[in-house]
């Protein structure tokens, strides 16, 4: 396998991860906001303060759901040969999850580790998907 192909492969998988996190995001934010244990992860205090946010938090949810659909759709594109079309689809997709990940940090010393955990994989993503096309 060239290097080429190592760095695609590479991105692929980063893509895949970075959208399987990105469910589990929506799974925290658009299901299981109200339970104790995702409101210790996001800090939402009390179950009457996320019942106050749930609103928010589901539509949030539902981004994230949709970034993931996005890269993992143009992963699986990729690897059926409709390369063009799958490659626009992860880039976007990995761009926007960074683009939404600096965002966060930018907000706050409060919220960089979150936006570290979340924008890390899609970054790296990007790079690889980048270094491969220099090849």
């Amino acid at each position: 396998m060239g290097a080429m192909a190592l760095l695609s492969s590479v991105a692929l998988v980063l893509a895949t991860l970075a959208g399987f996190l990105h469910v589990m995001i929506f799974v925290f934010e658009s299901v299981l906001w109200t339970t104790p244990r995702v409101r210790a992860i996001f800090g939402t205090g009390s179950e009457e303060d996320a019942r106050a946010t749930q609103f928010l938090a589901f539509n949030q949810g539902f981004y994230n759901l949709f970034l993931a659909v996005g890269a993992v759709l143009g992963v699986l594109l990729v690897l059926l040969g409709v390369t063009e079309p799958g490659w626009t689809l992860v880039v976007a997709s990995c761009a926007s999850m960074l683009a939404a990940a600096t965002v966060l940090a930018v907000t706050g010393a409060a919220h960089r580790g979150s936006a570290l955990r979340q924008g890390t994989l899609p970054l790296l993503a990007l790079l690889a998907a980048g270094a491969g096309r220099l090849l």
